[in-house]
């Protein structure tokens, strides 16, 4: 190693580093990892559209398969194979093959799961679309209203008030013991913790009819209380809870351990670090088990008709008597097997699917990572949100008069 001196000497014993050129021009900028050029790009295109024209020339004019489902079959298999010889021919060899075919498969898996999910869509909305049009379809119930009368008579508000007053009693019941009995088993833990998580592994696979008959048996027969709203939305809750619980506790675990025994080394009690540190960092994932449990509760029929029953008018009270649901009212209008009922049983659905949807965006929103402001003014958003970032908070208020490292001031 060699030293230069100002005087241009050099001194052995160091490193010499090369000089910098300020005159030279910038860096030319490198593409992202994972990022595909536009050869990439067209050799994949490419693949996907000569076997496109291989698969016209077999289904239609080699072999004998009729239909759009061999065609697409036919399509995907010759796709895979160029890409598959694309992929070898490019030197990457038997890795990148398997890269690119793994990859074409996911990919095609995902477009079938959501073409299907989109048609289901476009099919309920294109056969419910004509009640949609009456305004009196979202202000009306069906009282005095016939199967066979027409689209300005008669609604749907009932079942919607009913529906989303059996849901929001359910979300108060499982919520709290859903993100309450994942905190026991993730938190706690112990032998009767592993109990319990069997027991909700266990119930995630209740049939919904078992859970009404539950409800039925215990709430109506045993406790003499009548069919009404209150009891439909004890048994959603029962269907709910183990989803909700389940899902939590997968988020739950899968919050570090370090940021635990952070919050514990500076002075946190086990309640606080839970209150302030997991449940903010897994936010997003406790919505997102909220979600499924609402996906799962919203649904549900059977339930319903056991502890509640269907009723043509408006109920707003849900321990006086019947309350009617969307699904049951989608349910009881398709049994009736008259033309116009059964497209205001699609319109229905079509208003259910827009408020599972609204839901779902509302729960997110709310869930979202708090977004604040750095130094320099500028809007940050976190990856976690975590109380050890002031460990003044997370110490409790005893704590709170003890100076901060940031205002430190070296006065030397």
């Amino acid at each position: 190693m060699t030293l230069t001196t100002p005087a241009g000497e050099r001194v052995a014993g160091a490193t010499h580093l090369p000089a910098y050129d300020e005159d030279a021009a910038p860096a030319v900028p490198r593409d992202s990892l994972g990022r595909m050029t536009v050869d990439e790009k067209f050799v994949r295109i490419g693949s996907w559209a000569s076997g496109l024209g291989m698969a016209w020339l077999i289904t239609q004019q080699l072999l004998p398969l009729p239909g759009l489902a061999w065609f697409l079959i036919v399509w995907f298999g010759c796709g895979l194979l160029v890409t598959a010889i694309t992929a070898a021919m490019s030197g990457g060899g038997f890795v990148e093959v398997r890269d690119r075919v793994a990859a074409a498969v996911l990919t095609a898996g995902a477009a079938i799961v959501g073409a299907a999910l989109v048609s289901a869509m476009v099919f309920v909305v294109m056969r419910g679309w004509k009640p949609l049009l009456h305004l009196n379809f979202y202000l009306d119930d069906m009282s005095g209203v016939g199967p066979k009368d027409p689209f300005d008579r008669g609604g749907i508000a009932h079942a919607i008030v009913g529906s989303l007053m059996q849901l929001g009693i359910a979300i108060a019941i499982t919520l709290p013991l859903g993100i309450g009995t994942a905190v026991f088993m993730t938190e706690v833990g112990g032998r009767f913790a592993r109990i319990v998580r069997t027991v909700v592994e266990a119930m995630t696979a209740l049939p919904s009819i078992v859970a009404g008959l539950f409800i039925y048996t215990t709430f109506i027969v045993a406790l003499g209380f009548p069919r009404s709203g209150l009891a439909a939305s004890l048994a959603i809750a029962v269907m709910m809870l183990p989803i909700i619980a389940r899902a939590a506790d997968v988020v739950l675990r899968v919050v570090p351990d370090g940021l635990r025994e952070a919050s514990l080394a500076l002075g946190a009690s086990r309640w606080k670090t839970v209150w302030t540190v997991v449940l903010p960092t897994a936010r997003p994932g406790l919505a997102t088990a909220c979600i499924l449990g609402v996906a799962r509760g919203i649904g549900e029929t059977s339930p319903v008709l056991l502890t509640s029953g269907a009723a043509p008018f408006m109920v707003t009270n849900p321990t006086d008597g019947v309350m009617n649901s969307m699904p049951l009212f989608i349910y009881t209008t398709v049994r009736s097997g008259e033309p116009n009922a059964i497209t205001r049983a699609f319109a229905a659905a079509t208003v259910l699917m827009a408020i599972v949807l609204i839901l779902f965006i509302t729960a997110r929103i709310v869930a979202r990572p708090r977004k604040t402001k750095n130094k320099r003014g500028r809007r940050t958003r976190p990856s976690v949100d975590l109380v050890v970032a002031d460990p003044l908070v997370a110490m409790g208020p005893a704590h709170a008069a003890a100076p901060s490292y940031d205002r430190i001031e070296d006065n030397s």
